[in-house]
């Protein structure tokens, strides 16, 4: 164990390294777009109570912090390594070196797993304070599984953008991947809306996806005195982060890279 913690520290030096010295610049492009979903979602276009007896700016906050671990923890795993792959060509150095291909897949997703983390908690931090400023009250809570779930979504998301990022051939594959399954999930996967109020035709397609399994975990952990804990979800999203790990594995131990 140790010595698969010690590869992984030396694949995640790199990023971690070039966070450093990005890190003004990867915090703005982090927090930019959930902070304009949380004004225009959460504090422009609707106000009032929703079905669960909370604020809508309550309920969409959760929803956007899923949302912020998918685009933070995705693009940047699939960016970095994208580059390493198809620019410098140092990802094929790397698979030279004598390190385990475990140490290799959590080393790659570190960098998403920090940055996702990093962003999903100042905009909690934000929505919180904004929320309770504009409902007069605190609905929402920082509970343990709170952060459990914010932790699992950004690795499984990190997973996702590190498959993307070994499948795709050029870059412009890369932004045909963003445009089909990134940008749908993004509006689709109960980010903004509840999706028990849809057509159980339509839930079952959402369920298909995800980031709703994030997005109703998360909200579910943010609101105990609202909703249960989603155990199912839960499930769900440890599999999602299952099926995606065996992928990255597979196309690593195959090197179809």
């Amino acid at each position: 164990m140790s010595n698969l913690l010690r590869q992984i520290y030396y694949v995640a030096w790199g990023d971690m390294m070039f966070m450093r010295h990005n890190f003004l610049n990867i915090l703005i492009m982090s927090i930019m777009s959930p902070i304009l979903y949380l004004i225009a979602f959460g504090f422009g276009l609707r106000t009032g109570t929703t079905d669960i007896g909370v604020s809508y700016v309550s309920f969409v906050i959760p929803g956007i912090v899923a949302l912020s671990s998918l685009n933070s923890s995705f693009s940047s795993t699939s960016t970095r390594m994208n580059v390493q792959r198809l620019y410098y060509r140092s990802f094929d150095e790397m698979m030279m070196c004598p390190l385990s291909l475990h140490a290799i897949v959590w080393g790659k997703c570190m960098l998403g797993l920090v940055r996702g983390l990093i962003a999903c908690f100042i905009l909690y931090a934000l929505g919180l304070g904004l929320g309770a400023a504009r409902i007069g009250g605190m609905e929402l809570e920082l509970t343990p599984m709170f952060v459990v779930c914010t932790v699992l979504s950004c690795i499984v998301f990190s997973f996702l953008g590190m498959a993307a990022a070994l499948l795709a051939k050029s870059h412009q594959s890369m932004a045909t991947f963003n445009s089909l399954i990134i940008l749908p999930m993004t509006f689709l996967c109960g980010t903004f809306f509840s999706v028990s109020a849809l057509h159980p035709v339509f839930q079952t397609v959402l369920y298909c996806l995800p980031l709703t399994y994030s997005s109703e975990l998360i909200r579910s952990a943010a609101l105990p005195d609202f909703l249960e804990f989603d155990w199912l979800c839960l499930v769900g999203l440890i599999l999602w982060g299952v099926a995606f790990y065996a992928i990255d594995y597979w196309l690593l131990k195959t090197r179809k890279v």
